[in-house]
């Protein structure tokens, strides 16, 4: 990374927790070869804190934030507009600085989960989503870019899985996409894992080392026995790589997908967002994310 003067530009990124992330990582190393003198660091930063940090870092002229889990939806607040898709998912992981100390809310999972996909038909093909949280309804949007036909969201807070079901149907409609929500402590979600082209894990499960390897295993180890081997499996997760889900996968000769791409791809798409840049070295981005990883 280039050395910090009096000049150099803040980005960053806000969650909890944060440093786990290789965001860091791979945005300085694609600054430094754009040119750009903007120096990206992981902010840890609690609910209760959210909109004083938000406001503190746009009067101090950040230049962009990334948002993660788990303020992707409690960041809306701090918001002064919304892109599009940001109001029609109802999730922010990209802040753009707005005129009179303001930010506007974007979103750049949907398309960051799309481009890993871009070489698979999934058009009128059965999709199950697990979890229902921030990143899910990012996965669902860009699902209904593909013109699925039917995704099924599997989660355990009937609560939780009930709202987010009626809120993602909105959007489906005009494609006339169904969308069904099941809950896996009541039901037996096998048939649905066993008819699925694609399975995306949304939820941090398998990202903990310090659980049994049962509790690794997103809807645990024995749901995947009878999977087949032309089902993708994407996770969000990208450490550790593989995670155990998609270990397992490989081993059933699934087509496999991990999160460093959409981590990649979405980080991407902010850089360009704040910068104005079209061009943003994304080989480079994941180059020194795959190093950081091995070390």
């Amino acid at each position: 990374m280039s050395t910090i003067t009096g000049k150099t530009n803040l980005v960053g990124l806000l969650g909890q927790p944060v440093n786990h992330s290789l965001s860091p990582i791979m945005h300085n190393a694609a600054y430094e070869e754009m040119g750009l003198d903007w120096c990206y660091v992981a902010i840890p930063c609690d609910k209760a804190e959210l909109e004083t940090v938000t406001r503190a870092l746009r009067v101090v002229d950040c230049k962009g934030l990334n948002v993660t889990i788990p303020h992707k939806q409690e960041v809306l607040k701090a918001c002064n507009t919304l892109t599009s898709i940001a109001n029609d998912i109802q999730a922010v992981n990209t802040l753009i600085p707005e005129k009179n100390n303001q930010w506007i809310g974007a979103n750049t999972d949907v398309e960051g989960f799309v481009i890993p996909l871009k070489d698979h038909n999934l058009i009128d093909k059965s999709v199950v989503v697990i979890g229902c949280g921030g990143s899910a309804r990012a996965v669902v949007m860009g699902l209904n870019n593909l013109n699925v036909k039917k995704i099924t969201i599997i989660g355990r807070n009937e609560t939780s899985l009930d709202i987010f079901v009626k809120n993602m149907s909105k959007l489906s409609t005009e494609k006339k996409i169904s969308i069904e929500g099941i809950n896996s402590k009541k039901l037996n979600v096998s048939q649905y894992i066993e008819e699925a082209s694609l399975i995306v894990n949304t939820t941090p499960i398998g990202m903990n080392k310090n659980t049994t390897e049962e509790e690794r295993i997103p809807l645990g180890h024995k749901i995947w026995e009878n999977l087949s081997n032309t089902t993708i499996l994407y996770d969000l997760i990208y450490t550790p790589r593989p995670t155990n889900w998609l270990k397992l996968g490989q081993q059933k000769n699934c087509f496999t997908i991990d999160g460093l791409d959409m981590l990649v791809e979405q980080g991407a798409l902010s850089i360009k967002l704040w910068s104005g840049f079209a061009n943003v070295p994304t080989q480079t981005m994941k180059s020194s994310a795959k190093k950081h990883l091995m070390v």
